[in-house]
């Protein structure tokens, strides 16, 4: 069985070009990082591979140009959930 993996993403238009990785870990580690997301109600996208992709960049480091495309589907999952949030 393979290890949980998570990894938080921030983006700041303002501040950087792309989204930035704040946080990392597997096991424990994503258990914790999960647990924080859902305490400040971040909300949480599950791609295992997304996950593997991300998970080898550094802390602080920009998504590469190749992942553009696909973390940005994520933000806009993300938007959407929070505007049926608002509504409700």
């Amino acid at each position: 069985m393979k290890r949980k993996r998570a990894v938080a993403l921030t983006y700041n238009q303002l501040e950087h070009a792309a989204p930035i990785v704040v946080a990392k870990g597997e096991g424990h580690v994503a258990d914790k990082i999960i647990e924080k997301a859902k305490q400040h109600q971040v909300p949480i996208y599950e791609d295992p591979t997304l996950a593997e992709m991300l998970g080898q960049l550094e802390l602080n480091e920009m998504i590469p140009e190749e992942l553009y495309q696909v973390v940005a589907e994520v933000f806009a999952f993300i938007y959407q959930l929070e505007k049926q949030i608002e509504k409700q």
